[in-house]
């Protein structure tokens, strides 16, 4: 007996359609109106999101290209703009695989310009990067045992965060920040910032070339990380060595997937080398290798290499950096989660047995994620909860941070670390722009 086959029709399906597409395009603009005119409201006038200004100091240099072209904002309104970035950008990702490549490229590749000619924004850190760089270069001081502030006449000096604080960053960066040095510190500031943002879209480009290889969309790969708040509002205007972070896990990523373990493990150790916290991906891209031998003989290797550079250029002393990151965690960050937690239980600031249970969740985090990964599961999504886990216990907390976990997410095919990575960045964002917190060492 012949059958039929009913279609049914839905009529408003293409006009659903292109209000999705209409939707995110609108999202898209909203995003680089947004950061555009951040950066050059930020860029009229001196205000406490720009550190290092302040009334009657905002020369041009640090101003930016941008400064004259529209008038000052109040703090209100520039916060205004950070939260409207914020629902463009959840608009956007929702309807990423609607948009156009071009439209969506264009985007992102705008809204980092305009974050790379911002003025410094929300951190210090950068005016740490020259200072540390200065002090080994001009001063034949070590970072690794003297403040950023230790070379009082240097110009740079009275713009760092913390004078006092010796650099937590690894010897790769600290020894490849020298080479800007020559630029002196205005054009040292400005490379940096460049330097981010190209690195942030050579992350993009990374993405959006490795997305099928992890069962990913590439439109929604690259507008998780490229338009994020977090990148574009802290990362690329900040010139955060997350940048650099973020391209070097995306590359241990792209190689593991691809086989090609030696690269993966010299990549992921100079990670590290740039930054401790990156070491936490260490053990999941060696879980994650075919030639797991291959990939720990490669990691080995740059380990002694990553050693003997940092002893040569810096003398033999280990545990300085140990120190500087113990330091740097002895101090609390306001809005860290296990601080609010612990406000929240009447007990201060932060208290010791709260502490001691967000180290000991993510100890418990860490183990369940490698065990997963060692029996099939995705090794780059168990990294990336991780992160996640390290960004909740943390007592020293800053935006820019979301950047570990913003790079697995982008790949992830699990909706809910992606999810869980959208809601961590925003509520990043959050404790930094709608409470001022001090200048940041991180």
């Amino acid at each position: 007996m012949a059958t039929t086959t009913t279609l049914r029709i839905r009529p408003r399906e293409p006009a659903l359609a292109a209000r999705f597409e209409f939707a995110g395009t609108a999202a898209l603009a909203g995003i680089v109106a947004a950061i555009a005119l951040l950066a050059a409201a930020s860029a009229a006038a001196p205000s406490t999101i720009v550190p290092g200004s302040r009334p009657g100091f905002f020369p041009g240099w640090l101003a930016g290209p941008l400064h004259g072209l529209v008038p000052a904002l109040s703090i209100g309104a520039l916060q205004a703009l950070v939260g409207i970035a914020c629902a463009c950008y959840l608009i956007a990702v929702r309807y990423a695989g609607r948009l156009g490549t071009r439209r969506l490229w264009a985007a992102i590749v705008l809204a980092n310009v305009a974050g790379a000619l911002a003025p410094p924004l929300f951190s210090a850190d950068v005016f740490g990067y020259v200072g540390y760089a200065r002090l080994a270069a001009l001063h034949g001081l070590n970072p690794y045992l003297v403040g950023a502030g230790a070379a009082v006449h240097d110009p740079v000096s009275g713009l760092v965060g913390w004078p006092t604080l010796t650099t937590p960053y690894g010897p790769l960066f600290t020894l490849a920040s020298e080479a800007l040095v020559p630029l002196g510190v205005a054009g040292a500031v400005w490379a940096f910032k460049v330097l981010a943002a190209l690195l942030s879209l050579a992350t993009v480009a990374v993405l959006w070339r490795a997305a099928p290889d992890f069962g990913r969309s590439r439109h929604s790969a690259i507008a998780l990380f490229g338009l994020n708040p977090v990148v574009l509002v802290f990362a690329v205007p900040g010139a955060h060595n997350e940048a650099l972070l973020a391209l070097l896990t995306a590359a241990v990523a792209v190689w593991v997937v691809n086989g090609r373990e030696a690269r993966a493990g010299v990549a992921a150790v100079a990670a590290a080398a740039v930054k401790a916290s990156s070491a936490l991906l260490l053990p999941f891209a060696l879980v994650g290798s075919r030639e797991r031998r291959r990939t720990a003989l490669a990691m080995g290797a740059a380990i002694v290499g990553v050693a003997v550079i940092a002893v040569v250029a810096f003398g033999p002393h280990p545990a300085a950096l140990a120190g500087a990151l113990t330091t740097q965690q002895g101090k609390v960050a306001g809005h860290s989660v296990p601080s609010e937690v612990s406000k929240l239980l009447g007990l201060g600031m932060l208290a010791l047995g709260v502490r001691i249970a967000f180290l000991v969740a993510l100890a418990g985090v860490f183990v369940l994620m490698l065990r997963r990964a060692l029996r099939g599961a995705p090794w780059l999504d168990c990294y990336g909860w991780t992160t996640l886990a390290l960004l909740c216990s943390t007592a020293w907390l800053w935006p820019w941070y979301g950047l570990w976990a913003i790079l697995p997410a982008s790949l992830s095919s699990s909706r809910a670390l992606r999810a869980a990575t959208v809601v961590a960045c925003l509520y990043l964002v959050a404790i930094r722009v709608l409470v001022h917190n001090p200048l940041s060492a991180g």
